[in-house]
């Protein structure tokens, strides 16, 4: 059997070789909020998906349009039927970007949205950080092999050329389910080096690496975790200012990524 299992390796690497020289052509944003998603959907002027790609009753959200070559979808995954905030949170973003991949077949997944930042690793209000590693801080599993698989800690999709040209700060994420941050949660971000921690990015590429789809992830920094400030009154003062740092970046990534390969970016 080994011979035909090295025949199956080298025919997906063929695959995977091919897949990476043809332009990029379908992209899925993921944005947890609507107040960071409406300003991108009017900049590539998508439209709502009204006849939905999605399952009957569920809140997601789906605009899509044509932007130069790509075909972009911007997927909210809309607002919570009881309380009516935004469905925030690993849950809704592992099940949108399950339910995305298997309905549009994308070419890349691009995770936006807004995050914390460290000071202790250089993280300022405003920055845009291209996330190079992500991991959990709240899924603790103390035995052994199931506290690494409860981190979940993995490497994006590389993009040299595109930080280059966007001139990102480079960092790592810290996902966790709540706003706020435990002694626990503290000592876990340490151990993840992270430099920004949001709700939703580990579970994004937890999804993405297991249907093998190229995933990046670009957070802006709207409160500093670490500082003087509480978290909630520092993130809603900076939200609206700094979403537009975050729209200004995902415009400039995706005006890049347009016409190239993924070998290219």
């Amino acid at each position: 059997m080994a011979p035909q299992d090295d025949n199956l390796d080298v025919v997906e690497e063929a695959m995977v070789a091919e897949v990476e020289k043809k332009p990029v052509s379908t992209i899925v944003i993921i944005i947890a909020m609507q107040t960071e998603a409406l300003p991108l959907v009017n900049k590539f002027q998508l439209v709502e998906d009204h006849d939905s790609v999605f399952p009957k009753g569920v809140p997601w959200v789906r605009y899509h349009g044509t932007y130069k070559d790509l075909f972009i979808n911007i997927i909210w995954p809309g607002k919570d039927a009881v309380l009516g905030v935004d469905s925030v949170g690993t849950v809704s973003a592992s099940l949108v970007t399950y339910a995305s991949i298997q309905a549009l077949k994308p070419d890349l997944i691009i995770n936006a949205g807004t995050a914390g930042g460290f000071k202790a690793k250089g993280a300022n209000i405003g920055d845009v950080v291209m996330v190079s590693d992500v991991a959990f801080h709240d899924r603790r599993i103390p035995i052994p092999v199931f506290d690494q698989y409860g981190i979940g800690a993995r490497s994006t999709f590389l993009t040299p050329k595109l930080v280059k040209e966007l001139d990102l700060k480079v960092g790592k994420l810290s996902t966790g389910d709540s706003l706020d941050m435990s002694p626990q949660d503290e000592a876990a971000i340490n151990a993840n080096d992270a430099t920004v921690k949001d709700m939703e990015g580990a579970a994004v590429a937890y999804v993405a690496d297991l249907l093998s789809v190229p995933a990046i992830f670009i957070k802006a920094v709207t409160d500093i975790v670490d500082g003087d400030k509480p978290t909630a009154e520092e993130f809603l003062q900076n939200l609206v200012a700094v979403t537009a740092a975050l729209d200004q970046a995902v415009t400039k990534a995706v005006d890049f990524i347009s016409g190239k390969c993924l070998s290219e970016l």
